[in-house]
Formats: structure tokens, sequence, C-alpha cells
């Protein structure tokens, strides 16, 4: 996004755990600060050092240890790429549980760091229930290693929860366990239109309960995304005409006639009630990329405008467009765009706003905005994407005061001279050396 500027005097890039450990304890006797870096895909600032602390990359931490096929699990380094990985699931039959539009180059210990969420959290969950354990590399070089990869230990606390989505703050994620799920025999994409939001939520619904454990995604764009990929990136709408809303419904399947049949239900009651004025079911994979290209390159198309405004927030489903219907009359004699699309079927609206420029009066109506009417909806102010450097000083909107105070506390617990990551996330006064 060009928001964030840093420089280091040196890019570590370490192979193994051990070498990050004897980095991290050079660096915590000598108080120098560290700024892990793994894909550096990231949203919030994250991965860039904000002053002059070194950058430890896992780029060179790319080692596929083993795949189990019958437990069904991954071993491997945190600076595997997503896609590379799915690769080698793929000869398996298996995959990764999670995906992203950037897997071509996010790293798994990255995506775990900032707890990724991606495209396919509604039917297989979220990393706090993949991540199987992990090796992390803590501020003093001491190693905590959670890798016995069993489904089952209620032994004390559990400490690889404490990594995940802590964004590099409490350490340096290394190696990973990861549980991965069937890769499906049976795939179904459809492409709706809706003339409503309230249609959409309803459709919503209705794909809950006609299409239940087959449901893998459930995607919303509004008619200003579909706009933007149509005249940006030449991507064309599926239908003749025009819609206010549109849903991507996908489904993950053993079985394609099973599949098919419960999906032409659901898409002939959804059509019978009005919630959808026009569908296209994906008659192959070509077609069935083809329709996931909508909503994939809303992205690629958005930075066409030149300046872009991103917020990744968790709404009430209810609740989640009408943030979209408050933040257009403020900027609309300021903004080229205001987008809203993201992942219903989990609450997660991505809100886009673009303008030629970067401009300190569109900002102003924007933020804090956008923070408030969050807090006031009981939401979030980051769904997937984590706080960073970005959102660290608006955790208040998200977090009881409480909260905050026991995760600071954690945080100087573990790295005590605030070396780690250094003004991300909850810091407030960091480097207390």
């Amino acid at each position: 996004m060009n928001k964030f500027r840093g420089q280091t005097a040196a890019v570590l890039r370490p192979r193994s755990t051990e070498e990050v450990s004897a980095i991290m304890r050079y660096c915590h006797e000598r108080k120098l600060a560290v700024t892990p870096q793994g894909g550096n895909t990231g949203l919030v600032g994250g991965s860039v050092p904000l002053h002059d602390e070194l950058i430890l990359s896992t780029s060179l931490m790319n080692q596929v240890y083993g795949i189990d096929a019958v437990a069904r699990t991954l071993t491997c380094q945190a600076g595997c790429v997503l896609e590379t990985l799915n690769a080698a699931l793929a000869e398996h039959d298996l995959m990764m549980p999670l995906d992203l539009g950037a897997k071509g180059s996010c790293q798994i210990g990255g995506n775990i760091s900032s707890n990724a969420g991606g495209l396919r959290f509604l039917r297989y969950g979220s990393l706090h229930g993949s991540v199987l354990g992990l090796k992390a590399v803590l501020p003093n070089g001491d190693v905590i290693d959670t890798m016995k990869g069993l489904r089952k230990d209620n032994t004390g606390y559990d400490l690889k929860q404490l990594f995940i989505g802590s964004e590099g703050t409490l350490g340096i994620i290394t190696e990973v366990l990861m549980g991965v799920v069937q890769k499906p025999s049976a795939v179904n994409v459809a492409f709706l239109a809706c003339p409503g939001y309230d249609q959409v939520q309803q459709t919503l619904v209705a794909a809950q309960k006609g299409l239940g454990e087959i449901l893998s995604a459930f995607e919303f764009l509004d008619h200003e995304g579909m706009r933007c990929v149509n005249e940006t990136v030449d991507v064309p709408n599926p239908f003749d005409s025009t819609a206010p809303f549109y849903v991507l419904v996908e489904t993950h399947g053993s079985n394609s006639e099973h599949d098919y049949a419960k999906l032409e239900a659901f898409l002939e009651n959804a059509m019978e009630t009005g919630c959808v004025v026009d569908g296209v079911v994906a008659q192959d994979a070509t077609q069935a990329a083809a329709l996931w290209q909508v909503r994939e390159r809303i992205t690629e198309g958005l930075q066409h405008d030149g300046v872009v405004y991103k917020y990744d927030i968790s709404l009430p489903v209810q609740h989640l467009y009408s943030l979209v219907e408050a933040m257009r009359p403020r900027v609309a004699d300021l903004a080229t765009r205001c987008v809203g699309f993201g992942h219903l079927g989990d609450g997660n609206l991505h809100l886009n706003i673009t303008s030629p420029t970067a401009s300190e009066e569109l900002f102003a109506q924007i933020e804090p905005f956008v923070y408030e009417f969050t807090r006031e909806h009981r939401g979030s102010i980051s769904a997937e994407h984590g706080l960073g450097l970005m959102k660290a000083r608006h955790i208040h909107y998200s977090q009881p005061a409480a909260n905050v105070t026991l995760m600071r506390q954690l945080k100087g617990l573990l790295d005590p001279h605030g070396l780690l990551n250094p003004y991300k996330t909850v810091e407030e006064n960091p480097l207390n050396v």
C-alpha cells in the first residue's frame, strides 16, 4: 500500500531454528531490535522496520520435512510459500485448509503470525484449529516446541495459541505442524445476482441450510466492486445486466451428483423466493476460475484508481454493509470509489475507498469514523490482517482496557526490552531498555 517506510542496517537470512535462536540471543544481549519478515504481503505494516530495526527474513527457511497422509499432517519450515505447500500436498490428494489471494508469495509462518483467514474460512475454520504444533524462538533466544502434533493434548496451557495472530511480537515462528484436509473431488461454483443486501443475507441462510456440510465459500461484492473489475482489469460481468449485489458460492465435496443436486435445489429455492434474480453455475474448472476472478481481482483493480484506503473489518452480518452505506455520503465528493466486498459467511467486510492521490481531507472523513462505527456495532477493527503498525494505537476500539493490559503484560514478560517487532500490535512504549 506504500504507506510505511523503514530502513535497516542488515537483513539476516537464517536457515534453521538454531540460527534464529542464535541471532535472537545475540540481539537480546545487545538490545538490538528485530523485525521478522516473511512474504511481505501484509497490509498493516507489520513486517516493515519503522526506524533501524534489523530484519530477520525467513525466506531461506523453506524446507518441507514431511507429509503424513494417514494423520493428514504437514511438517515444514515457516518460510514455505503457501502455493508451494499446496503443490506438495496435491501429490497425496490433500490441500492446505487456507487459501489466500497472495498464495503465490505469502509464507506459512507469516500466515500463522497474522492468523490469516482467507477465502475458505467458512468451511475449514481458523488457523487456531488447523495449527497442531509449532516451534517459536522467544526474544531471548529460547525455543518453544509444541511439535508433537497431537490433536488431543490437554496438559496445561496451549502455548502455541500465543503465537497465532501475535504478529511476531512475542516470538518468531520457525517450524510448523499443520493439519491438512482432503482435496475435494467435487467442486462447484455458482455466481449469483441479488436485488438488495437483505436478499444477500437470506441467500446466505438458504445456502447454510440447503448446502450444509459442502458449503466452502460464500463471498459477496457490491455493484461498485463489479464496475471496478469491469473497467480496470477487463474482467467481464457474467450477466448481461447489472445488479446491486453479487454472491459467489462454492461447494467442496466427494460426490458430484449429490453435490450438484443440492446446489440445484438451493438455487431453485433462492430464485423462487426472489433472493436471487440471476445466476450462473460453472460447467468446468475453467469457468469456475473465471468466476473466481471477479472476486479475487477486485484488489488489483482498485490499485488502478491511485491511492487505496483499505479496512478489514468484522461485523455482525446484519450490520456489515451498513458501514459502506454510511461511508459513501461522507466521501462522495472526495473519493473515486467506495467499495464493499468480502467473506460474508464469516462476517468479514473489506471496505476500500480510492482517490487519485493521497488526501488528508478524505482521510479525515474515514478515520476515526470507521473505527467508531465498528465499536458501536460490537465488531473488530481487524478481521484477518492484524493490527501491525497501522492499527496498533486503535486496539481500544475492539478490546476492553483489561484485555489490552493483559496483552501488554504478556509482551512485557516475554520481551521485557521490547526488542521484537517494536511499535506493532499493542506497543505504546517499546524499547524499554
